[in-house]
């Protein structure tokens, strides 16, 4: 993991890559390519760039008027215009008939830096979730992207992608099969699950990497889906290790957390910690510092990984796990039904 780009850069080389095999699409931007990367698609093919400038209302609107003549629109912005300034058209002219347009937002997260709060989107995840017919995804990695930009281009809907700021670690390799819905285990380990999403995967497997030179091991998820959600794999996961951690560049209130936690409460009551943005705004400053000040880091997400196992070790001295079932079974079958 030493080679780095940020997601917006590897966004928009996608874009390109992609475009040259495909015809079916468009990028529409509002006066932000540079800030999301699609300044390498209008480069390339200029004639399938449409320039709105400060105008994301009328964007999103013009991108459902322009899905219904079967070219599909990739709209482009910054997360905390995407899902504030125009979630009105986002919700009534997009995602209530269903149209193929396909959102993809940069700037989320506490990764946004320098930026500010203004501009850290750290709600746009719980948002885009309570929308009826959206698919929510946020992918990890460069190689994810792509993957993931053309996933999105092969699904007949509405669909919400983040992107990212700041130079993250490839994680993956050009094998890596990417699947709208589908969470995949990157490491095994039966302490601890920590289902990470988005740029936070990278720190996931740094912890469980470094835990297990101390006899912690830590079982990754990545959840890139986050609507809809891979309950089964969740849930496997859980069973499995009887601790579970969400980790998330997000308010820690309906996003990842939110998903999570929907899942277990109702088919697996689990011990569960929560890593994210705790319900407050973010500030400006680089990434890294931000991390480390709002508990994203490295050192607290270990602190929190030995707490976590700490407190399951000790409610289960002595005890089979079984005996301490609420009195309901695990609702796994229905799920695999």
């Amino acid at each position: 993991m030493n080679k780095k780009m940020s997601l917006r850069e590897a966004f928009g080389k996608a874009l390109v890559k992609i475009g040259r095999n495909r015809k079916d699409f468009v990028v529409f931007d509002a006066d932000v390519a540079g800030g999301t990367g699609t300044y390498h698609f209008r480069d390339t093919f200029p004639e399938r760039f449409f320039q709105f400038g400060i105008a994301e209302q009328n964007m999103f609107a013009a991108a459902a008027g322009f899905s219904t003549l079967g070219i599909t629109p990739i709209v482009t912005t910054y997360a905390v215009f995407a899902s504030m300034r125009a979630i009105e058209q986002v919700r009534n002219s997009i995602a209530y008939p269903k149209l193929n347009v396909k959102i993809v937002a940069s700037h989320p997260g506490l990764d946004t830096g320098p930026d500010g709060a203004t501009h850290q989107a750290v709600e746009d995840l719980a948002i885009y979730r309570a929308i009826p017919n959206m698919v929510v995804i946020s992918p990890a990695d460069p190689v994810e992207v792509e993957k993931a930009t053309e996933a999105i281009l092969d699904y007949p809907g509405p669909v919400y992608m983040r992107t990212g700021r700041s130079p993250v670690p490839i994680i993956f390799d050009e094998n890596y099969k990417f699947e709208i819905g589908r969470a995949n285990t990157i490491l095994e380990g039966e302490d601890v699950s920590l289902f990470a999403t988005g740029i936070m995967l990278h720190r996931a497997l740094e912890v469980a990497q470094y835990l297990r030179k101390y006899g912690i091991y830590c079982e990754v998820v990545n959840i890139s889906t986050l609507k809809p959600l891979d309950k089964e794999t969740i849930i496997r996961s859980a069973i499995k290790t009887k601790a579970v951690i969400t980790m998330e560049d997000h308010n820690v209130i309906g996003g990842l957390a939110g998903a999570i936690s929907e899942v277990l409460s109702y088919y697996e009551p689990t011990l569960m910690r929560t890593i994210g943005i705790k319900d407050c705004f973010g500030e400006s400053g680089e990434p890294n510092d931000l991390a480390k000040k709002y508990h994203l880091d490295r050192d607290s997400i270990i602190k929190i990984v030995e707490e976590t196992v700490a407190i399951k070790n000790k409610f289960m001295r002595g005890r089979k796990w079984k005996d301490l079932k609420i009195k309901y079974p695990s609702l796994l079958a229905q799920v695999e039904e």
